[in-house]
């Protein structure tokens, strides 16, 4: 007979394991001494302790290997079993490839975010933006409506998603309850559906601004980016744009104070 300490040792399970094993009824003790409590295991019982270990090992579960113990006499016996629990974990590594995928995506953003302010001058610039594939929703109300369509785009075409979400603006004046906007997420692939559709927004040259705060204050960009189109002599094509850099996290809704958002005035060469 063997100590638990000494059957720790030949087996390589520790004595917290074995203990545990025992209460699940897996690897239960030769012997336990009625005055002290100790377990005594005899040399049958290291077989028993190496096929718990290594089915552990398969990441089964305590109830699967007590099924398998109760049952299964040979290698074979455990196919079906094993067959399950290749694709579980199959299932599972699947499942955290879309996590890291996922938590890179936040990480890259976060990056170029950090970039963008560090380089950012708040100045009205003019630049060449390229064509872009969208993901729209073209809706009339209120431009805080526009949270529930970029949801829904963000649920139908997530995976195909390349670039920051955007609101285009096909009013030529502010409107508080009829406003004429579409939510859009840039893609690359898939189709519409769904009451989504899918278009290129032309490129070429835009007028820009960045703007740092909360939504509410944006009239102040709009009235240095109007200015410097006025001064400039520049003619506006509709639908200007609004590109949300930075706004409510996924997890945290952040502070107002820091949310970037490009403006962005398409105009006629």
């Amino acid at each position: 007979m063997f100590s638990i300490g000494d059957f720790s040792k030949i087996t390589g399970l520790t004595v917290k394991t074995l203990r545990y094993y025992h209460e699940q009824g897996l690897l239960e003790p030769t012997c336990v001494d009625e005055q002290t409590g100790y377990r005594y295991y005899d040399r049958a019982k290291i077989e028993t302790a190496r096929i718990v270990a290594h089915l552990r090992s398969l990441d089964l579960s305590i109830d699967e290997v007590r099924e398998i113990l109760r049952g299964a006499v040979e290698d074979a016996d455990l196919r079906p079993v094993l067959e399950r629990q290749k694709a579980l974990l199959e299932s599972k590594i699947r499942r955290d490839r879309d996590i890291v995928r996922s938590i890179q995506a936040f990480l890259t953003q976060e990056a170029e975010i950090e970039q963008v302010m560090a380089q950012a001058s708040f100045q009205v610039e003019e630049k060449t933006v390229d064509p872009i594939q969208v993901a729209g929703i073209r809706m009339k109300g209120r431009y805080s409506d526009c949270g529930g369509a970029f949801a829904r785009i963000c649920r139908r075409f997530g995976r195909y998603a390349r670039g920051k979400p955007m609101l285009l603006h096909y009013d030529e004046e502010y409107r508080e309850h009829d406003a004429d906007f579409e939510a859009c997420v840039p893609i690359r692939g898939g189709s519409p559906r769904d009451g989504i559709a899918t278009h290129e927004l032309a490129g070429g040259r835009c007028v820009s601004l960045l703007h740092l705060g909360p939504y509410d204050q944006i009239g102040r960009s709009y009235a240095k980016i109007l200015e410097h189109v006025r001064n400039k002599g520049c003619e506006v094509v509709i639908p200007t744009r609004e590109v949300y850099l930075k706004g409510p996290g996924i997890i945290f809704r952040g502070n107002p104070k820091n949310y970037l958002t490009e403006i962005q005035m398409m105009i006629k060469e």
